[in-house]
């Protein structure tokens, strides 16, 4: 194969720099946003109007009835929404609105400083009952079922323990943190930070919840920089490729599709962090079945249907760190199951529709007849 011409590869490289969006294929299947309070916003996907979608590898029918209970897509903080709907052919949302689900996502939209006094509890005791209930206006229906991913799962978790909802019929967790002092090597950095903060509060009586919190509000470009961090050989590699490759205009498609998500993360706000460092990274409150907010509402309180999606080369969540929860949880039907892939590629990995997208639906499916 001849190389490329030095024409194509300019011009390719001036698309990269000053135009991503004419590369990018993400956000291409359609929404309405049906509630938008300026900040958040909660799309609902409707039917699709093909007969049939195309995978990577395999063609699906799309189902001509819906099925009775509506899903919720709970995504985390700090990422945009692209990752749900990153390719055509590796769209979750497409995916599962082709298996006939009537599909709606919770866009947590993008805090700023103004923003900075929501906490973890926000999001999971206030916001999202609040986003549920006008979908259940919109959809008619009064039994809902939740997918979350990372800190969406969290979130998913949180709210059914609040025990408040006699109406949430199923949970599907993906990657969902729970024992933080024992994700790999960052659980080891976590209890040493957990060591130091307590010895920290035991002197001086100091806490990081009483401190300012513009002070831990978290940037966007931060927490990109971050998340690349957790896995600096492949992001050098994703580099290396890109200059090797930039005569090839299919895969500056592809590299720019996944940067449209990598490198566009979302701030967190400065409560939240705080939240994260005493409840969760010092205190690790999950894994005692504790929630992170001051209650007595505990992990015990969790009886909705549970099916557990990790990751088996996960540095972020692997396994054993998520399933802490099933030592509290009171489900009776509850599934686990650990795929092949890490934190990302578990949710929306090129192998995800088969390993971990059908069994999920299948399970939802089957519950719902």
């Amino acid at each position: 194969m001849s190389k490329p011409h030095l024409f194509t590869t300019a011009r390719n490289a001036r698309d990269l720099l000053f135009r991503p969006e004419t590369l990018s294929r993400a956000g291409q299947t359609p929404y309405r946003v049906i509630d938008d309070d300026g900040l958040i916003r909660v799309r609902y996907y409707p039917p699709l109007e093909e007969e049939s979608v195309t995978l990577l590898d395999e063609t699906l029918p799309v189902a001509s009835q819906p099925h009775r209970t509506p899903l919720v897509i709970v995504p985390p903080l700090a990422v945009n929404m692209l990752i749900y709907d990153l390719f055509p052919e590796r769209s979750l949302v497409r995916y599962l609105r082709a298996r006939g689900f009537e599909l709606y996502l919770i866009d947590w939209g993008r805090p700023d400083a103004s923003h900075d006094d929501y906490r973890l509890k926000t999001y999971f005791a206030e916001l999202l009952p609040d986003k549920l209930a006008r979908i259940r206006e919109h959809s008619g229906s009064r039994r809902l079922s939740l997918h979350g991913w990372s800190f969406g799962a969290l979130f998913s978790l949180c709210y059914s323990a609040l025990g408040t909802d006699p109406d949430l019929a199923s949970l599907v967790l993906v990657g969902a943190p729970c024992d933080y002092h024992h994700e790999g090597a960052l659980g080891r950095q976590y209890r040493r930070l957990a060591r130091r903060m307590r010895r920290v509060r035991a002197v001086t009586g100091l806490r990081v919840r009483r401190m300012p919190k513009r002070l831990f509000h978290s940037p966007g470009w931060a927490n990109s920089l971050g998340f690349k961090l957790l896995t600096p050989v492949s992001s050098l590699q994703g580099y290396w490729n890109l200059l090797r490759n930039l005569g090839d205009r299919d895969f500056l498609h592809e590299y720019a599709t996944n940067a449209a998500f990598l490198e566009d993360m979302v701030a967190y706000p400065g409560g939240v962090m705080q939240d994260v460092i005493h409840y969760l990274l010092v205190d690790n409150v999950l894994a005692n079945g504790r929630l992170p907010m001051n209650d007595e509402a505990g992990l015990a309180d969790v009886r909705a249907s549970i099916f557990s999606i990790t990751g088996a080369n996960d540095p972020i969540v692997p396994p054993e760190a998520s399933w802490r929860m099933f030592d509290f949880i009171s489900s009776k039907d509850v599934e686990r199951v650990t795929v092949p892939g890490g934190h990302m590629g578990v949710l929306a990995g090129s192998q995800a529709s088969k390993r971990s997208w059908k069994q999920m639906a299948d399970w939802l499916a089957a519950r719902d007849e």
